[in-house]
């Protein structure tokens, strides 16, 4: 392993994202995730404010609010206008149950929207969701949309409503989203979404949904040639037929999609407890504290070398990664 302060594990002097968690709680059940099970935690007010100056040395540009819900934190549109008023474009990562409620505030505050949407219809949503809230959702998304600030819809496609894909891209345009985007569930990572429980049983598809899904696939490129071409549809065809790979390969009928992802160069996951992530996927080190500097914590050893180890592609979460980002780099000002 090179030896920290080498040209390899070089400091990360421009951070252009970074993922800020407002809160560990949520108001979903899904079947994927168990923050709802034991979250508790809130980003304070404090914090944020004193990680300002820093973002703006480290030269970021977007902030995305995720968490658990970020909505149902206290103070979200406080922390929204603080981030915005810095200069930052900031992005809302929602599960969508409280937007008609807050449309006029978050129309105002986001630059960007995007709005898990599991179910096409109000049984699958419910069923993968937890919550009978599917037209909740969708009056939601009407709502941002009419007030001009259309979201997305993001949908993680598993064996319980894969097949409704082609309805999936319909409902988008129904109820005025600016485009829909697909992610195969993740099953191969235990500890993402705040895991503690056996979560993967009934949500990856099986070999004999493989062949369905192949067809699914075909008649989406097929009948919605315009919506790939447009961007509505925000994945290429090729890219949508990797999640076939991947549904494949964890049945191991296959090889799992190549992964070509930078994150940890250009962004970070910072929790609602103040750890540091390199990504949504793999954990900071533990011996990280959590106060203290985020320069300090982004460019400590522990982190060089762990950005190092999956800069090397030493880590088992990322061959199987099903939400890989890739920027080219840009030189060091």
């Amino acid at each position: 392993m090179p030896a920290a302060g080498s040209a390899e594990i070089a400091p990360l002097r421009r951070l252009p994202l970074v993922t800020l968690y407002l809160t560990e709680r949520c108001n979903s059940r899904c079947v994927s995730c168990d923050y709802w099970r034991h979250g508790r935690t809130d980003v304070s007010v404090e914090s944020v404010r004193r990680l300002l100056p820093e973002l703006a040395e480290l030269g970021t540009r977007v902030v995305v609010l995720s968490g658990g819900e970020p909505l149902i934190h206290p103070e979200w549109s406080s922390l929204a206008a603080m981030l915005k008023s810095a200069g930052l474009s900031v992005w809302l990562l929602t599960s969508g149950l409280s937007l008609a409620k807050h449309a006029h505030r978050v129309v105002s505050l986001f630059d960007d929207i995007a709005v898990s949407m599991d179910g096409a219809d109000a049984r699958t949503y419910a069923a993968i969701r937890g919550v009978d809230a599917f037209d909740k959702v969708c009056d939601g998304v009407r709502a941002v949309a009419s007030g001009g600030n259309a979201p997305s819809l993001r949908v993680t496609l598993q064996r319980a409503n894969y097949r409704e894909l082609p309805r999936f891209v319909e409902l988008a345009r129904e109820i005025g989203a600016r485009r829909v985007s697909f992610l195969a569930v993740d099953v191969a990572n235990s500890q993402a979404f705040g895991r503690t429980s056996d979560f993967s049983g009934a949500l990856p598809l099986l070999p004999e949904d493989l062949p369905v899904f192949k067809r699914l696939l075909d008649r989406v490129e097929r009948d919605y040639a315009e919506e790939f071409r447009s961007g509505f549809i925000a994945e290429s065809p090729l890219k949508l037929r990797r999640l076939l790979q991947y549904f494949s390969a964890l049945q191991n009928l296959g090889d799992y999609p190549e992964v070509r992802c930078n994150a940890p160069e250009f962004s970070a996951v910072i929790a609602a407890d103040g750890q540091v992530q390199p990504c949504f996927f793999i954990a900071g080190p533990k011996e990280l504290p959590s106060s203290g500097s985020f320069s300090a914590v982004l460019n400590s050893t522990a982190m060089s070398v762990l950005r190092q180890t999956i800069r090397a592609g030493n880590r088992a979460e990322c061959k199987t990664c099903v939400c890989s980002k890739w920027n080219e780099p840009v030189p060091h000002e």
